[in-house]
């Protein structure tokens, strides 16, 4: 079947799928919903939902292929589709004005195969955006069509010669979802997930430690070009064989007063491909965390400091060839308490910072670089609006979380944002004209974010969830260059997750 016609029917099935695998009768009609479940991030996660050292964190769906289709024990098998709709007033990047509006779609395959300590496992995801056009700015963060996003061999042991620490080794294409995943995440509100190739060992001392230390090359998701995105080109993601991504993280639990901590370093070596221009970054980053996870009438906290060292260029252009010494740091805090009452209302206060570039034409480059970790977490919605990541930005707000019944839940967050560096770029206004203002003038204030959200969990199978958000444009966001409308920005979605 030719690729177009391919993509069509794909698309067309994507769209029906959840009316055919509700309406189909795989499931039973006298399943119950489990009382109890964990609940799994709003995005594809099967793959992480399987841990062979410490045992599945997520309970398995109420309604699912593996038992249905009676597959044996040895093998497991999953498929998960995400619909969301999306709706964007009044952009806040650079040269663009008036909204937009996106269809995103995003479905994952995911088998599995054990044989004795040995697993097999693929993963299979097709992302895409509908009712998008040129001026949407799509790219591959939004859209990558039926590729692999994992495909790996695995050996666990969980009791090496019994001393009660547990091993793991993975190699080939695989995701990586690391300590606070602030630096490296499997996205969950993204509608593209980042995936590496190469080997990762994983060692686990249950309750006590876990260390994962790991050597890879980033996936590049293909096609890059905007054109060719909306045209439903279709073209194999490929490994970056210029581009080394490795580092190793230390997790420590249960410590003395309850404590836990992170310790790590992440080291990346960027270099040009026909195909992939880059800024052939040189990074040392060093990190650590310390927190105290939330409980019942309990005080909570977290404190996180990164660091990061080397070299990169100011652009990505065949003709630059200078190396600017970077020097960046990221740093969040947050304490809360938890309310021993009905909803359990959580209240905490945040504070984020990640530096940025102080004087644009020297030889130094102050840019904090949040690589491949999530932001939704700390700075509310991504996917097409993304107004905040953690890149050049001094951020203080306060978040309350209700949990109205176990399976309802409610999220919201208020923060205020400035430029960590009135002379640099606030970052996610756009690869190409970013709003900056290289002499400062237009200020350092961006304005401030209403964020809400909501969750309702219809059983482990199905799940629904909206947001809004809302920025009230503060002065850098109105005044700065190429920047469009000053009327506040609204951002609006509704999705459904369905998981067999």
């Amino acid at each position: 079947m030719p690729i177009k016609k391919y993509n069509k029917a794909l698309v067309s099935l994507q769209c029906v799928m959840p009316f055919l695998l509700l309406t189909h009768g795989i499931v039973d009609a006298q399943a119950e919903q489990a009382k109890t479940f964990s609940k799994p991030r709003f995005s594809a996660f099967s793959s992480q939902m399987s841990d062979e050292l410490l045992g599945s964190k997520y309970e398995k769906p109420v309604w699912n292929l593996h038992d249905t289709l009676k597959l044996p024990d040895w093998l497991e098998l999953s498929v998960e589709h995400r619909s969301r709709y999306e709706s964007t007033s009044h952009s806040f990047k650079g040269n663009v004005n008036g909204g937009d509006q996106q269809i995103a779609l995003q479905t994952d395959l995911w088998l599995q195969a054990h044989l004795g300590a040995f697993r097999f496992g693929t993963e299979f995801m097709d992302s895409r955006a509908l009712a998008s056009d040129k001026s949407s700015g799509v790219n591959n963060t939004q859209v990558d069509t039926a590729d692999f996003l994992q495909a790996y061999v695995a050996w666990a042991e969980k009791d090496i010669a019994q001393s009660g620490i547990g091993a793991e080794v993975i190699a080939g294409r695989q995701t990586l979802d690391l300590g606070s995943r602030r630096i490296i995440a499997r996205s969950v509100m993204r509608n593209t997930i980042s995936s590496f190739t190469g080997a990762r060992l994983r060692l686990v001392n249950p309750n006590k430690w876990q260390f994962n230390g790991f050597v890879t090359m980033p996936v590049i998701r293909y096609p890059t070009k905007a054109n060719d995105l909306l045209n439903d080109v279709h073209k194999f993601d490929e490994e970056d064989t210029h581009t080394l991504f490795s580092g190793g993280i230390l997790e420590l639990s249960n410590l003395p007063w309850s404590l836990n901590t992170d310790l790590y370093l992440y080291h990346l070596t960027e270099g040009d491909n026909p195909q992939n221009l880059t800024k052939n970054r040189r990074y040392l980053t060093p990190g650590g965390r310390v927190y105290l996870k939330p409980g019942k009438g309990k005080v909570d906290f977290q404190i996180e400091s990164i660091g990061q060292f080397g070299t990169v260029r100011a652009s990505t252009a065949n003709t630059d060839t200078k190396n600017l010494n970077h020097e960046a740091w990221s740093q969040h805090v947050d304490i809360g308490y938890t309310v021993d009452m009905p909803w359990t209302p959580r209240l905490a206060l945040d504070y984020d910072y990640a530096s940025g570039d102080k004087h644009p034409k020297d030889n130094q480059d102050q840019r904090f670089d949040p690589m491949f970790g999530d932001s939704q977490f700390d700075f509310g919605a991504t996917g097409t609006y993304t107004a905040f990541t953690r890149s050049n930005i001094s951020s203080p707000g306060y978040r309350i979380n209700l949990n109205p019944r176990q399976d309802v839940q409610f999220r919201f967050i208020h923060r205020a944002f400035w430029l960590a560096s009135k002379t640099d770029a606030w970052t996610t206004t756009g690869s190409t004209t970013p709003l900056r203002d290289p002499t400062g003038r237009s200020g350092s204030y961006i304005g401030h974010q209403l964020d809400l959200l909501a969750r309702w969990d219809f059983n482990t199978s199905v799940n629904f969830e909206a947001g809004w958000a809302h920025l009230f444009k503060g002065e850098f966001a109105k005044n700065a260059p190429n920047s469009p409308s000053k009327s506040d920005t609204d951002f609006f979605f509704v999705q459904t997750q369905l998981r067999f």
